[in-house]
């Protein structure tokens, strides 16, 4: 399928807010709060943290948001590339995190067989 994800999708948003306003609107209002710029977090660094957020969730509308927030915010093409390799060790930190638990599981399925 191609254009599976277009630039003007993020164009249907009044609609399918329209959809279920109430819980839209709520959704609406905390993004709102979190991307304030008054807040400890300097914009900059909220910018690069929902970059590597981004990445993470492999959300390419995020990416295409915060890419161009972290630019007007001032970072830099290095800051950019440093989140998105921190973005990946974390990714891969919960990965072998949750290998550990596969292991852990795997040992008592494998006990309550043999019982």
């Amino acid at each position: 399928m191609t254009n599976y994800q277009t630039p003007d999708d993020p164009k249907s948003v009044p609609a399918f807010v329209a959809l279920a306003p109430v819980e839209a609107n709520a959704f609406l209002a905390f993004n709102h709060a979190v991307e304030r710029k008054d807040g400890s977090i300097p914009p900059k660094y909220r910018e690069l943290i929902s970059l590597a957020v981004a990445l993470t969730t492999q959300c390419a509308y995020c990416l295409d948001v915060h890419t161009a927030q972290a630019a007007k915010a001032g970072a830099t093409r290095e800051e950019v590339a440093e989140a998105a390799l921190i973005a990946a060790a974390v990714r891969a930190g919960g990965t072998l995190g949750h290998a550990l638990l596969a292991q852990r599981l795997f040992e008592q399925h494998r006990s309550e067989t043999k019982t």
